[in-house]
């Protein structure tokens, strides 16, 4: 629990950008937390997990703490679900691979989703048709003023598209510890995703199975997402935009090739990647600053860029997109 002053953080954040912290420590256990915020106040604070979500445009004057509370394990089971306690500090891909191991059904559409435990309910992270907030329970959260736990429900968590109250309402007030997820026993398939049945035609999957979906969304996401060990990024920068099923039209009128999807609230999912691409972006490189080749949601840092060079990127893409479609792109990744 060793406080070390003006740490590099370029290893904990996957855009790799070389940004230093003021202070910083690990926890393992709530204890350790409390010691830690208790004896550093009122040094403002940033909790880290994974470093997935996060583009550093500066160095941190503050405290930062990484998240490292571990632990996989089954607490409770009924005739249908099996009850999983995780650690927030547990990464999240090794997390699906014990599912899939253990035939535990509901997470293997989100597998090689990159980032910890932690970030899963924040995030309400998703992929391939499937959402956090269909498996998730229940959570452990520290507030950080009161220094208590509080436990959440799923209702209390007031999930959304890539949303949670961890977002905004309760921005910055709650480390998460664990959550519980409810998996399934007889599995509950979800190839709604044409991507997916194409893979597991191509991998020749035999029989259906949460084993073989979990290869087909790997091997997908493999192919066209860039690995953050070897060029730094964040996946999504972006999230699909929501707009009204009118404003869809009108846009159809001038676009005919534009990408939506309808919502059970009348809206209409717009595809980001489709937006950026149309205004020029994918495959754009300034320096190490970039716009991902084979995915135009994606923002790569393709050795030294600074976060400053990324943020200024996303900007421009933003406001190009605004100009050429009305059309407000909304950030996924965290900027600090």
């Amino acid at each position: 629990m060793q406080v070390q002053q003006n740490y590099p953080l370029k290893k904990y954040n996957t855009f790799g950008i070389d940004a230093y912290a003021k202070y910083f420590s690990a926890f393992t256990t709530v204890d350790e937390l409390t010691s830690l915020i208790t004896y550093h106040s009122p040094l403002i604070t940033l909790i880290i997990g994974g470093g997935s979500n996060l583009l550093f445009t500066k160095n941190y004057d503050g405290l930062v703490l990484k998240n490292e509370i571990k632990g996989i394990h089954t607490i409770h089971e009924d005739e249908d679900h099996i009850y999983v306690k995780v650690g927030a500090g547990e990464n999240w891909h090794q997390f699906v691979m014990h599912c899939i191991k253990n035939n535990f059904s509901g997470v293997e559409n989100l597998s090689l989703i990159p980032g910890n435990i932690g970030a899963s309910p924040m995030q309400n992270i998703g992929a391939y048709g499937v959402e956090v907030k269909e498996v998730f329970y229940s959570m452990e959260a520290f507030h950080l003023k009161e220094k208590r736990i509080i436990n959440f429900s799923v209702n209390d968590c007031e999930f959304g598209y890539r949303e949670s109250v961890f977002k905004k309402k309760y921005k910055d007030q709650f480390v998460i510890l664990t959550v519980t997820y409810r998996l399934n026993k007889k599995p509950q398939y979800n190839i709604s995703y044409i991507a997916i049945k194409e893979e597991l035609e191509k991998i020749n999957a035999k029989e259906l199975s949460i084993q073989s979906i979990s290869q087909a969304v790997i091997n997908i996401r493999s192919s066209k997402l860039p690995d953050p060990n070897v060029t730094g990024n964040a996946g999504s920068s972006f999230k699909n935009p929501e707009i009204s099923e009118d404003n869809f039209k009108i846009l159809k009128t001038k676009f005919e090739n534009i990408v939506g999807f309808p919502l059970d609230n009348g809206n209409v999912k717009v595809a980001a990647a489709w937006l950026i691409e149309q205004c020029g972006w994918k495959g754009y490189r300034r320096g190490d600053a970039g716009c991902y080749e084979k995915q135009a949601l994606v923002l790569v840092n393709y050795g030294n860029a600074s976060g400053k060079e990324i943020y200024d990127l996303s900007e421009e893409i933003k406001q190009s997109v605004k100009e050429k479609f009305t059309v407000d792109l909304e950030r996924e990744v965290n900027i600090i």
